[in-house]
């Protein structure tokens, strides 16, 4: 198993034609689908699809869905343009990343419906989709913890498997607390983002030497070996480190995390798996803002977010850290920051990324270079890897 799952690079080039996609390509790529198919989806109530002015409606007949031409009376519809469509249908955006950015138009009560559909259409339209929630198979003890002393090959295994890991005791308590004190050193020189609260703050390494020098830090480098595809350290955008407030009762705003995956706003096939990782600077338990993750949901076609996972056939794991503990998820296991209701929670959070897909390549092609040289090399000579 590998945790690598990208099917598209932004280095191909793209052709997509609106009018030919909606006459045909759809269509039959949803033939295509269901013939191979081994478990029928679940029946879905019709959704009209306009775009730049014509009508299509997207429904299932004989427990098939289909693509016709024209309106269906009393259908929520989403209207598109053709660009949208493309980036649609090529999973550029979701649904959530239209909402998100306010290019969203669909009828009052149709999200979820459009949602569902989304799950159909990236079923048909991606290669080598993934199995519904109701098909992944979970054969571990999804309450293990480790250590990085541990073997690496079980460490990734479980991640591979759940979608997460949780390692103890990987930064000591006299590093975290000098990193909680650079945080108090350094919220005022940040603008408050959830009303009067300060919760986020982007490019800490700035701030703290000891922050920063974590990330050259072999037991911080460890962590971006454990998948073993070649991750490199990534940050997110230009910040090297994000450090948190989880303040007591948070109901919205960025500290505020409801269920999601990381790829909720589009891009799954281009970028999954990022590592994201995340550092106790304090402890977080049930009460204190604790990381709450589903299991196999990495493994899982299914809405990228909003979702009642009381409704779904996987578990709801939460884990509790000790100060100096590091949570690892992937970035299309479905999580979220239980909000803390007797103390408020301090994490460092960072990632490491996939290296380009013709790097990646050519990574895997040096790796079983190196193995077939080894397999035929005299057994009197010491190999010495060049990895």
């Amino acid at each position: 198993m590998s945790v690598d799952l990208r099917t598209r690079s932004d280095a191909d080039p793209v052709a997509f034609d609106a009018a030919s996609f909606l006459a045909t390509g759809l269509s039959a790529a949803l033939a295509d689908r269901q013939a191979a198919r081994t478990r029928p989806h679940r029946a879905l109530d019709p959704l009209v699809i306009k775009v730049d002015g014509a009508a299509w409606t997207l429904a299932f007949e004989d427990a098939v869905p289909v693509l016709r031409a024209g309106t269906t009376p009393g259908a929520a519809t989403v209207r598109l343009t053709a660009a949208l469509l493309a980036d649609l249908a090529t999973d550029q955006i979701t649904p959530i990343g239209m909402m998100t950015g306010g290019t969203l138009v669909v009828d009052p009560g149709g999200f979820g419906l459009l949602l569902d559909w989304w799950v159909v259409l990236r079923d048909a339209l991606d290669e080598d989709p993934l199995p519904g929630p109701d098909e992944v198979q979970l054969t571990m003890d999804l309450t293990r913890s480790f250590t990085l002393d541990d073997d690496p090959a079980e460490i990734r295994a479980f991640l591979e498997h759940a979608g997460f890991v949780h390692l103890r005791g990987v930064f000591t308590e006299d590093e975290m607390a000098q990193i909680s004190a650079d945080m108090d050193a350094a919220e005022g020189t940040y603008e408050p983002a959830d009303g009067d609260r300060l919760v986020r703050m982007q490019y800490f390494e700035e701030h703290s030497p000891t922050a920063r020098a974590l990330l050259d830090d072999q037991r911080f480098l460890a962590l971006g070996a454990i998948p073993g595809c070649g991750h490199r350290f990534g940050g997110f955008a230009e910040s090297r480190w994000e450090a948190l407030f989880k303040p007591i009762a948070v109901t919205s705003g960025i500290s505020d995390v409801p269920w999601h995956k990381d790829c909720s706003l589009g891009r799954h096939s281009y970028e999954c798996m990022r590592v994201t990782v995340g550092v106790s600077v304090t402890g977080a338990g049930p009460t204190t803002g604790q990381l709450r993750v589903i299991p196999g949901s990495h493994r899982a076609l299914m809405w990228p977010s909003l979702v009642d996972v009381s409704t779904l056939p996987l578990p709801d794991v939460g884990l509790a850290t000790e100060t100096g503990d590091v949570t690892l998820h992937l970035s299309c296991t479905l999580h979220m920051a239980q909000p803390p209701t007797t103390a408020e929670r301090r994490v460092l959070y960072t990632s490491f990324t996939l290296p380009a897909p013709d790097e990646a390549a050519q990574a895997a092609a040096h790796r079983r270079l190196v193995a077939t040289a080894r397999e035929t090399a005299p057994t009197t000579v010491s190999q010495q890897s060049t990895i």
